[in-house]
């Protein structure tokens, strides 16, 4: 049954998809043919205004693949309703760049903002519609959490944040029998593992395993590594090769090359947003514009980031090294807005054109808290096999208040499987990351529950 359930989950999926492909493709085939293609001192024939049509289509998928446009469930209605928003946006740019290659620029954009328009309140209605039917047909999964540290049921504060999609009934701990714990993994439709010795986690995957129910495993470090491994059939015997060396010689050159073009390109597009930032922080309060801090990058070098300055003059005199909280009362009113709209990393652009940072890397700590880090988290310096970036796959799916120790997980799956096409979809997603308030809290404490009965919810909350 649950597998019948899946299937017509997918079928809501394709259906979805399929719905706002085909009225976009006809909201771009009227534009074309009623205005565009009639402004044309040559105009298209059949083929050729298939050929247009297609065109746009092909670029409005691709794209929509990039931000998750098409995939149900994946966010809440505001999620996916920005994924469509930034689709529509650089679909329609696109193309219209196409139209006035074709056109010889003689063609006016006006009715591709009206289409957008028109597109863009279709997927607000779309994504409303379909998120609702796809919340009815598929309430929250009923599941359990195994845990073997206190402090690994911080997990279940996180998930209850998409109560929409999971609802942890019970939580046990590992020190339970393995008849208990597996006994009711069975009255549970999925099963949370968390923090578990080597051989009781064996012991309850291959459970799950046997008996079809959907497992959701919080991986240790060695489990993120192997994870990057590739298959290795030189023998009978089945291996595994951890290649642990990086990117190749040429795609660090290519990677380099992106991080100059992107960088000089990013700096001359943002350069009027970077003069109103600097006249409103010197108009604030007459401090300095710039802040800088020593950071770590590849191998442990030291830098100085630049920032522009979110805080008050002298912020850490008193308090030293620490990082910024939710409601930080250090952080001035221009800082609040800066930091929500990211404004704030703008003058980074200038670290990754000298080379000292990337477009996509781990982001740059500083030497004394990476000290403090790896007192208890030795690992931390992994972080450093790799050039420092102003994005990276902690910041995409991660947020300011996600932990160290997750931080640390996610800039190793990153290290893991860095590759160029994982850089461009890194910086795709941080578009929309971007638009996402939630994704700039600062780092806060979480109730952690500790006893093994049921958990109550509040289902008020979102």
């Amino acid at each position: 049954m649950n597998n019948n359930k899946e299937q017509y989950k997918r079928i809501l999926n394709y259906f979805g998809a399929l719905l706002i492909i085909l009225v976009f493709m006809k909201c771009f085939s009227v534009v074309w043919y009623d205005y565009y293609n009639e402004k044309m001192d040559d105009s298209f024939w059949f083929y050729g205004n298939i050929l247009m049509v297609g065109i746009y289509m092909l670029v409005y998928m691709f794209t929509g693949n990039i931000f998750s446009a098409f995939r149900l469930g994946y966010s809440k209605f505001s999620g996916l309703f920005i994924s469509q928003a930034l689709t529509i946006i650089c679909t329609n740019a696109a193309e219209f760049v196409l139209i006035s290659l074709i056109g010889r620029g003689r063609l006016g954009i006006t009715p591709i903002l009206v289409m957008s328009l028109i597109e863009g309140a279709f997927a607000a209605v779309w994504a409303l519609i379909l998120t609702k039917i796809y919340h009815t047909l598929y309430p929250p999964r009923k599941m359990i959490m195994i845990y073997g540290n206190q402090n690994a049921k911080y997990l279940v504060h996180k998930m209850s944040t998409r109560n929409d999609k999971y609802r942890i009934c019970t939580a046990m701990s590992a020190e339970e029998s393995l008849e208990d714990l597996e006994a009711a993994i069975l009255e549970h439709e999925a099963v949370i593992i968390s923090d578990l010795q080597s051989d009781l986690r064996n012991k309850l995957v291959k459970f799950t395993f046997e008996h079809s129910i959907r497992v959701y495993i919080n991986p240790k470090l060695s489990d993120i590594i192997i994870r990057g491994a590739d298959d290795f059939h030189l023998f009978d015997t089945p291996l595994l090769l951890a290649r642990n060396d990086g990117l190749q010689w040429d795609q660090r050159v290519i990677k380099r090359l992106i991080d100059i073009l992107l960088s000089a390109i990013a700096i001359i597009v943002f350069s009027p947003f970077m003069l109103i930032t600097a006249i409103a922080i010197k108009a604030y309060d007459k401090g300095p514009v710039l802040y800088s801090q020593k950071r770590l990058t590849m191998g442990g070098r030291v830098f100085n980031v630049l920032k522009f300055r979110s805080m008050v003059v002298n912020a850490e005199n008193k308090s030293g090294a620490t990082l910024a909280k939710k409601d930080d009362k250090r952080i001035t009113p221009v800082g609040k807005v800066i930091r929500k709209i990211r404004f704030d990393e703008l003058p980074q652009l200038f670290n990754i054109l000298k080379g000292d940072m990337s477009f996509v890397g781990p982001r740059p700590e500083r030497p004394e808290i990476a000290k403090k880090y790896e007192k208890t988290m030795p690992e931390f310096k992994y972080r450093l096999k790799v050039k420092a970036g102003l994005t990276g796959y902690a910041q995409v799916m991660g947020k300011y208040n996600t932990t160290p120790y997750d931080k640390l997980k996610l800039d190793l799956m990153y290290i893991e499987r860095q590759s160029l096409s994982l850089d461009m979809s890194i910086i795709f997603s941080t578009m929309k990351i971007v638009l996402t308030p939630e994704a700039t809290e600062g780092v806060g404490s979480a109730p952690i529950e500790t006893k093994r009965d049921r958990i109550e919810h509040d289902s008020s909350k979102d």
